[in-house]
This record gives structure tokens, C-alpha cells and sequence, in this order.
């Protein structure tokens, strides 16, 4: 059984830092691209960042370049994303999804496979 499973989430001042960890089975995850979405209330989901299996190529959403940090520990099956900087209107409940293909990186179609996501709240 194919299981994501994120933490990481929590309630954090805007400016601050956090980190989220994805945790990943059933599945070779190494061998698949690992994105994190977020989705804010009344929101559609949107993309934040991926990482391809090597580990070495990264994309990133132009909001948050420079801010967010998305790794992966193919030894641990576990992808992180470091937020620094967070901003207010970055709450949302993020999620870590492994990719499918068939369409853009930067597309939730993208993703077959997703966890349930963890909460994070930036206060002003």
C-alpha cells in the first residue's frame, strides 16, 4: 500500500521558518519525481516546488524561489521542504504528492499519489 505521509505543520510568525517532511512507502520512491502543493482555504491547489529522483534537479513556484528549500533522502524515502520567510498568506494545508507524469511538473494532474496533508498557519 502506497503511503505519504507529511509533518512538519504548525503555527509559526510570519518571517519565520519551518520545515515539512514527507515520509514515503510502497512504492521505489526514489525513482519518482516528488512535488508539494499547498492549498489555501476556498483556494484551488496550487505547486510550491518539486524534486526529480537524482535529487539534483529542483523546481520552484516564482513566489516562493529564494524562500523554500525542497530536498529528498532516498535512504530514508523521505522528501523535506525548508520555508523560510513565511508570509500570512502562505496558510494553507500543504501536501507532498509523488508524480505520475503525463503532464507539466507544475500540475496537480501531474501526481498520482498524495498524502493528507499538513496544516501550516503564518500569523501577521
Amino acid at each position: 500500500q502506497v503511503q505519504l505521509v507529511e509533518s512538519g505543520g504548525g503555527l509559526v510568525q510570519a518571517g519565520g521558518p519551518l520545515r515539512l517532511s514527507c515520509a514515503a512507502s510502497g512504492r521505489t520512491f526514489s525513482s519518482y519525481t516528488m512535488g508539494w502543493f499547498r492549498q489555501a482555504p476556498g483556494k484551488e491547489r496550487e505547486f510550491v516546488a518539486a524534486i526529480r529522483w537524482s535529487g539534483v534537479t529542483t523546481y520552484y513556484a516564482d513566489s516562493v524561489k529564494g524562500r523554500f528549500t525542497i530536498s529528498r533522502d532516498k535512504d530514508k524515502n523521505t522528501v523535506y521542504m525548508e520555508m523560510n520567510g513565511l508570509k500570512p498568506e502562505e496558510t494553507g494545508v500543504y501536501y507532498c504528492a509523488s508524480e505520475v507524469g503525463g503532464v507539466g511538473i507544475r500540475q496537480v494532474a501531474a501526481y498520482d499519489y498524495w498524502g493528507q496533508g499538513t496544516q501550516v498557519t503564518v500569523s501577521s
